[in-house]
Formats: structure tokens, C-alpha cells, sequence
């Protein structure tokens, strides 16, 4: 079976080499839809020997991506952004799955590692469907946080996508958002959490709750997108010290499910800021205990299940006066996170009053 890549780029110069050269060699095909780069972006795609073709841009990334879906004529299509890349153990991964293809199955899912430090300390993953078939005819659906609408037989794979962003953040998708708005659009569900979500990223936080609050109450919404809603507005009223709003909704994302290791963690920055460290160990310890494994579709942040607690931990019990389990859960911390300036900090300080 063969694969397509499919892409839509601009002014992508800094970042698409490093992508393209980072899957390759599992390509059959690169389709490379430019909106008007400016740079070097083409030549580039030239050397990779990408079938190009221009897309006058319309402020809708469905259709510039079903454009690109279009021009495919591989057996599956494979889609990623110019920032991103496949590190080589995730190419063996998708290499193995390549030659397990078969035409069974519709559409594959990957992990996202959307955000992620310096030290690659991944800070926000998630799942998308990256591989489907091209005789489904799959759409893409969106002007913006655009999503591909697939059925039929799907598999979740544990391959990881990393996003590898060098921009920085732009107002392009907020703009075409408030485009849409004076045109008289309506925004669908999904819209007002996105819209919010721009909203909240340029610091137009009242705007932004507004927008969340209003997403909440969407009885279509998807449980995923109202848990990070209300983590959100959970956040913002934490910067401001107001402690009880921010629990109000952190205790309203259990009304969708379990608790998530984010809300464990909020809930225990919040009674930490107030000193009231026994109540932070309750949440942080549980922040552990429920791990990420009974949410396989979350937008999760893996350090709140991993080293964040740990550390969090050792600054309460540090606090108490339990030198002993301070350390204990900072080795812990360590464990997961061998780069971080604060546990390398504390580490230092442990062996020092040893």
C-alpha cells in the first residue's frame, strides 16, 4: 500500500526541510498546496521532488486542506503541518505500519505532542486522525481548528507527531474568526470554544469566559472541549487569587467524567497559593493516582501526571517539616523530568544538608 503526504503551506521556509526530511522515506507521493509563500518555501518542496499546486487563500483551512486531499492518488493520505516532525522512532513506527497496511482499516489516529520545552518535555498531547484511506473521500470540516470527519473502521496508534513551532503565535486565526462574526456567521459549537480559546491566548480573558461559559452550556459539546473550557476559567481566576471561583470550576469538569491529573493539579496549586498544604497533598498525591490511561482522547499535559506532582510534593512536605519525604519525591520528580531547573535546584539542596 502507498502513502500520500498532503500539506498546505506559506512563507513554511525555516521549519518544512526539517519536516519533509524527517518522513520521506515512507512517502509514495508529497502534495504541497502553497497559499502565496514569498520565501524559499516552493524550492524546497521542489527538492523533495512534492508535486506543487497554488490555492488562492480564502481564510478557510478545510478548504484549502480537501484541496489538498484532492491531488492525492495514493492508496492512504498522511497530512501534517510544516512544523512538524516524526522523530526516527516514530518513523519505524509508521515504516512497520506501512507495511502492515491493507486496506481494512479507514483511518488511523496518532498522538499529537502539540506543545513541548526546551528539554522536550512534551506540555500538551492529544489525538488526531493523521492516516485514512483515500477512497473514503474523508472532508475536512472548519475555517479554522479545522477537524477531518471520518467513520468506518479506525485504529489509535501509539506513533507521535511532534509540533515543532518556531512562530510566534499569530492573530491570524482570531482574525478570521471576528472576519466571519461581522459577516453574520453563526459559529458552530466547536467555534465558540475555539473562538474563546483565541480569545483567552491574547489575553482577552472576560471576552474569552464569556465565550467558554456559553460553550459549556452547548448540550453538543464535546466532553474533552467543556473539561478544558472550564480548566481555563479555572486558570484565570487562580491568577487573581480567586481561589473559590476557580475550584467552582474545576469541581464542574466532574460532572463530565473522572478527575483529570490537570484538574488535580489546579486543585492543588490552589490550596497550596493558600497555604493550606494538606489539603495540596490530597490533590497533588491524587493527581498521581489517576494517571492519563482512562482518557486515551484528552488533551492532556503529562507532566501532571508524572514529575509536576512530585515536585509540588516536595515543596509541601518541605513545608511541613518532612525533610525525608521532601527528597523522596523529588528523586521521584527527577525520575521524569531530569532537566528541570527547579528539581535540579532541589537536588543540589538535599545533598548539601545531608
Amino acid at each position: 500500500m502507498t502513502i500520500s503526504l498532503c500539506m498546505i503551506v506559506r512563507d513554511e521556509e525555516k521549519v518544512l526541510d526539517r519536516c519533509l526530511s524527517s518522513i520521506m522515506d515512507v512517502l509514495d507521493e508529497i502534495i504541497v498546496i502553497d497559499t502565496g509563500s514569498k520565501d524559499k518555501t516552493i524550492e524546497i518542496a521542489k527538492n523533495y521532488k512534492a508535486k506543487i499546486y497554488h490555492f488562492s487563500w480564502d481564510n478557510n483551512f478545510a478548504s484549502a486542506r480537501n484541496f489538498a486531499f484532492s491531488k492525492a492518488t495514493k492508496d492512504y493520505i498522511l497530512w501534517l503541518d510544516a512544523d512538524d516532525i516524526l522523530y526516527p522512532k516514530e518513523l519505524e513506527k509508521l515504516a512497520d505500519l506501512k507495511q502492515a497496511l491493507n486496506g481494512d482499516i479507514d483511518a488511523y489516529s496518532m498522538i499529537y505532542h502539540y506543545e513541548v520545552d526546551e528539554n522536550e518535555n512534551v506540555l500538551l498531547s492529544f489525538r488526531r486522525n493523521r492516516l485514512v484511506r483515500r477512497e473514503k473521500g474523508f472532508m475536512w470540516y472548519g475555517a479554522v481548528h479545522e477537524y477531518l470527519d471520518i467513520y468506518g473502521k479506525t485504529i489509535d496508534t501509539d506513533i507521535c507527531i511532534t509540533h515543532k513551532r518556531i512562530k510566534a503565535v499569530s492573530d491570524r486565526n482570531l482574525k478570521i474568526y471576528e472576519e466571519r462574526l461581522q459577516k453574520g456567521i453563526k459559529l458552530s459549537t466547536r467555534d465558540i470554544y475555539y473562538y474563546g480559546k483565541e480569545l483567552y491566548d491574547h489575553e482577552d480573558y472576560e471576552r474569552a469566559i464569556d465565550y467558554f461559559l456559553d460553550f459549556i452550556d452547548c448540550e453538543d459539546a464535546w466532553i474533552e472541549e467543556k473539561i478544558a473550557a472550564c480548566l481555563k476559567i479555572a486558570r484565570y481566576y487562580t491568577w487573581f487569587g480567586l481561589y473559590n471561583q476557580s475550584r467552582t470550576y474545576c469541581y464542574k469538569t466532574f460532572e463530565y467524567g473522572k478527575p483529570r491529573p490537570e484538574v488535580c493539579c489546579q486543585m492543588g496549586s490552589n490550596y497550596f497559593e493558600e497555604s493550606k498544604i494538606e489539603q495540596a497533598i490530597y490533590w497533588y498525591s491524587l493527581a498521581l493516582r489517576v494517571g492519563q490511561d482512562d482518557h486515551p482522547d484528552a488533551f492532556t499535559n503529562p507532566a501532571c501526571s508524572s514529575w509536576l506532582p512530585h515536585l509540588q510534593l516536595c515543596m509541601c512536605y518541605y513545608k511541613l517539616g518532612d525533610v525525608q519525604k521532601a527528597k523522596k519525591h523529588n528523586e521521584e520528580a527527577l525520575k521524569h523530568n531530569k532537566n528541570h531547573e527547579s528539581i535540579l535546584f532541589n537536588q543540589k539542596f538535599f545533598d548539601e544538608i545531608q
